[in-house]
């Protein structure tokens, strides 16, 4: 069992040295050993799960919560000292009086002991803060942090402002003092870091109900939560920092948690290799059955975003009267016209398609097919075949109305809907959808029975067993035309691959977005094109491969004194 952790002693700059194990995007490296490159996500639990995982921390693991928060309230100091950086300042803890604020009270007596201003604001009086927070309350006014009560507090004269108001079991709308402290701390020109979840969102969907904390960081406990990476929670989190707390890596691990945030190091793993003696055929031959009149650019950048995610031979089959366009377009992919009525697919075009799928290792459908008659025959022959498969934009729209040949395909199936095709494709609204993406994602691969890309903003990944990912990569430079036939193609490519279809899926969608990050980077968000993510997916894959690649959130790590026992 871990012994309770002493108080920190010493300067501001003794606390701030401490290192951190990873950086995320923006962070800069600090002059600590790296961490090891984690070869698997990193769970990310609703607020009942991570209440579960606290129990079993305390039942199982003897872990007691006066521990867990003692560790809890160290990251935030932490934390706090990060966002200060060279400024020690003056810090407002605006506290609520469950274990969130508990948390807010050990962070204030370290920082307190470090040398810092502190002052606590309460949202009721004091005696009415009781068990764990009563004590660190007691705690932190007997090492000299002011006690401040609600509402006679200028928050706009201190340097940083501590949100310790709710925690992740918070839902619905603030009321009272809790509410009048957000809108206060968001109106103030004080940075404000949020514990465990930004107070006011909900932390399994990221929706607010009401005023939420708006924060330039966030340092969440053991595990990132749901909340802090899906939008709008995502923006209201600034950068997230996970604190150590004590979990046993079995603990953090816990499979009872399905959602996984996708890192660098998984997504590194899943990659095949590519020995030096490997030729074309080594690395599959993937067929893309895409285009018409009009909608040329949505196979070429469907076949180059295979092309430049390692395929090793692309076959294009396109309507016979766009076939001249694309063959000029494209000089490594090798095209093939079908049959075409009106410059769209012709159902008499399987015959050809259906030769050509069954010389492939992967198969891929959809980018600007529009919706002829012969476009669903298409479709549905190829879910027939058993290839793998992924199917995307109009593939899915020609389905719309016959759904269930989705569930009965004979091969491995990959869908890849924005919220308009996938309220198509299940009679939600879109609305609904946007509101709880993960919920939406599972929902679609258990009835579809396959794995479900759910594009957009923080793209899910989701499989038919509950199992779903989070991608942390990408930008809003990503809104434009193309970016999803450049993600179709590359699904298809490491299908072809032999990577696992859940595993290439999110990894494709990993590298579509870091590829679009490093444009970002570059030059900016604005007049990124798809062309252009698929031409720095090598530039991509090459960063993930060296290890160069940061994980998306920042992992404190903290030496804890631990008893004997």
């Amino acid at each position: 069992m871990h012994g309770t952790m002493p108080p920190l002693n010493g300067s501001i700059e003794n606390l701030r040295s401490r290192p951190v194990d990873t950086v995320g995007a923006g962070d800069k490296q600090e002059d600590s050993p790296r961490a090891p490159e984690r070869t698997h996500g990193m769970r990310v639990p609703t607020s009942a799960e991570i209440a579960a995982l606290d129990r079993a921390a305390t039942d199982t693991y003897g872990i007691s919560v006066r521990t867990l928060m003692e560790q809890a309230g160290r990251g935030v100091a932490e934390a706090a000292l990060r966002v200060l950086g060279a400024r020690p300042g003056r810090i407002a803890v605006l506290a609520g009086k469950g274990n969130n604020g508990g948390d807010g009270f050990v962070a204030a007596r370290l920082l307190r002991a470090a040398g810092a201003q502190v002052t606590a604001v309460l949202v009721a009086p004091a005696e009415e803060y009781t068990g764990e927070a009563g004590r660190t309350l007691a705690d932190a006014r007997a090492a000299g942090v002011e006690i401040a009560a609600t509402p006679p507090i200028a928050l706009g004269a201190y340097d940083l402002i501590i949100d310790a108001l709710f925690g992740t079991g918070f839902r619905g709308p603030a009321r009272g003092a809790p509410r009048a402290l957000i809108e206060a701390a968001n109106a103030s020109r004080a940075p404000v870091l949020a514990v465990d979840v930004p107070s006011g969102l909900d932390a399994d969907t990221g929706q607010p109900e009401g005023p939420a904390i708006h924060a330039v960081a966030t340092v969440t406990m053991g595990l990132p939560k749901v909340g802090l990476l899906v939008y709008p929670g995502a923006e209201l989190a600034g950068t997230i920092y996970v604190a150590d707390i004590g979990y046993p890596p079995a603990l953090a691990d816990d499979p009872s948690v399905p959602t996984h945030l996708v890192t660098p190091g998984m997504v590194r793993t899943a990659l095949p290799a590519r020995p030096p003696d490997s030729h074309k055929g080594s690395y599959g031959r993937t067929l893309i059955v895409a285009g018409s009149i009009g909608f040329t650019g949505a196979a070429a950048l469907a076949a180059l975003g295979a092309l430049r995610s390692g395929a090793g031979l692309v076959t294009l089959c396109v309507p016979a009267a766009i076939y001249p366009i694309i063959a000029g377009l494209l000089i490594e992919a090798m095209p093939r016209p079908v049959d075409d009525d009106g410059g769209r697919l012709a159902a008499s075009s399987w015959s050809a398609i259906r030769e050509a799928a069954a010389a492939a290792d992967a198969v891929a459908a959809g980018p600007g097919l529009g919706l002829s008659g012969g476009v669903g025959a298409v479709v549905e022959g190829l879910l027939r075949e058993g290839r793998p498969l992924v199917l995307d934009a109009d593939a899915l729209n020609a389905l719309a109305a016959r759904t269930d040949a989705l569930a009965a395909a004979a091969g491995p199936l990959v869908i890849t809907p924005h919220p308009g095709e996938l309220a198509r494709l299940t009679g939600a609204p879109v609305q609904a959808i946007q509101a709880d993406r993960l919920a939406a994602a599972r929902a679609a691969a258990a009835r579809f029975r396959c794995v479900v890309v759910l594009k957009g903003a923080r793209t899910v990944v989701a499989q038919p067993g509950g199992e779903a990912c989070i991608v942390p990569t990408g930008n809003p430079g990503m809104a434009t035309g193309g970016m999803g036939d450049v993600l179709t193609g590359m699904i298809a490519s490491l299908l072809g691959q032999g990577v696992a279809p859940a595993a290439a899926a999110w990894s494709g969608a990993y590298l579509h977005g870091l590829a679009a990050d490093l444009i970002a980077a570059e030059r900016g968000v604005v007049g990124m094109l798809a062309g252009e993510v698929a031409h720095h997916l090598p530039a991509a894959i090459a960063r993930v491969r060296r290890g160069e690649q940061p994980d998306p959130v920042i992992r404190l790590r903290e030496e804890v004194p631990r008893s004997p026992g």
